[in-house]
């Protein structure tokens, strides 16, 4: 037995491996009665049988809920932690069969609930009962049985957006979404995550490049290189807002000490008067992703500009900045040789808000 601040942790062998557990008290008398109990399971051989009377999906839920610390998280786990609940009721741990999972699935599908929606449901429970397994209050995971939901086919394929109709969309659309457009399509990055977040200390435009300081995930943080017309607007932009505007290149007009959340209803008026049909705003990722490719760059460097985290290859094909570079330069090549004249530069007169 040791000591882990006050609690009391027991360390034993079992089936020839070794097993760290905590008693769950700072009381040594007690602990020594727990690890006792413990040595009795392993002798008899009940070590590994489920423990009787379990509790019950809802409190085990409700007690991991209380382990999640980031507050966004919680509240996704929360979510659907609550449509767990609504189905499987007061249903005790192991009464969460294969069976009933299926039936699960099925409800949730009937409810109008997509693919993607639904295996973020099962995703959690998998967590749930992977926890339980580890407690031995099930002998095993219904999740042993039981598959996702395929999402690809269910999944609406991303508009690509035309070099033709980005010149359309830019002739309409208010200096601040045509520059925030360009950006999109010359680097891909994730509209609410890393583009709008922007800030001008983030941005070299006399090397032309940009550093992504803040993402979704840790493969986010990453150097890109601008393309010169990407530079180009990005100058033009600070020049009309002026030098000590904002910090951030996207500043909310209301309050210059935070950035825009969001750009859904500019964006939805500027496809209408373009006349072009609806899509969201962060398809411009994918737009920036195909053109990329049809420019010849490999898809190893594209996932990587792109900020995914990606497998073996990429993690032994760390592209240098050099290499990103050359990869914007097929993208300008590839534009070039489309014909896509950029729409002339926004006039001071005209910038809005």
């Amino acid at each position: 037995m040791y000591r882990r601040g006050k609690i009391w942790w027991m360390a034993y062998m079992a089936d020839g491996r070794q097993h760290c557990e905590s008693t769950g008290t700072s009381n040594k008398q007690l602990a020594k009665k727990i690890l006792d109990k413990r040595k009795g399971e392993i002798a008899e051989g009940r070590f590994n049988l489920p423990r009787s009377n379990p509790p019950t999906l809802k409190t085990w839920a409700d007690q991991f809920l209380e382990t999640v610390a980031h507050p966004n998280t919680k509240r996704v786990y929360g979510s659907c932690i609550q449509s767990l609940s609504n189905f499987f009721g007061d249903a005790r741990l192991s009464h969460v069969t294969p069976g009933r999972v299926e039936e699960f699935k099925l409800s949730r599908t009937k409810a109008g609930a997509g693919p993607a929606i639904i295996n973020r449901d099962l995703a959690v429970l998998r967590q749930l009962m992977k926890r339980a397994v580890r407690q031995r209050f099930i002998g095993r995971s219904p999740f042993e049985e039981v598959d996702f939901l395929e999402e690809r086919s269910y999944r609406r394929q991303a508009y690509i957006l035309t070099f033709e109709e980005q010149k359309k969309l830019e002739a309409v659309a208010t200096p601040l979404l045509r520059t925030l457009a360009v950006l999109l399509t010359e680097t891909g990055l994730r509209v609410i995550k890393e583009a709008l977040p922007l800030k001008w200390d983030d941005v070299d435009l006399d090397s032309r490049v940009l550093f992504v300081r803040q993402s979704k995930t840790q493969a986010g943080i990453r150097t890109m290189p601008l393309t010169q017309l990407c530079t180009k607007v990005l100058a033009e932009w600070r020049r009309l807002t002026g030098q000590d505007f904002s910090s951030y290149v996207f500043a909310n007009p209301n309050n210059l000490q935070a950035h825009l959340k969001s750009v859904r209803k500019p964006w939805t008026r500027a496809l209408k008067n373009a006349k072009i049909a609806y899509f969201p705003i962060y398809n411009l990722r994918a737009t920036f992703s195909s053109r990329m490719a049809a420019a010849g760059v490999p898809d190893v460097f594209i996932t990587q500009m792109l900020g995914h985290a990606g497998g073996l290859l990429q993690t032994y094909a760390k592209a240098i900045t050099e290499y990103r570079r050359d990869a914007i330069r097929k993208l300008e090549a590839f534009r070039e040789s489309s014909n896509a004249t950029p729409v002339a530069s926004p006039s001071s007169n005209d910038l809005i808000q």
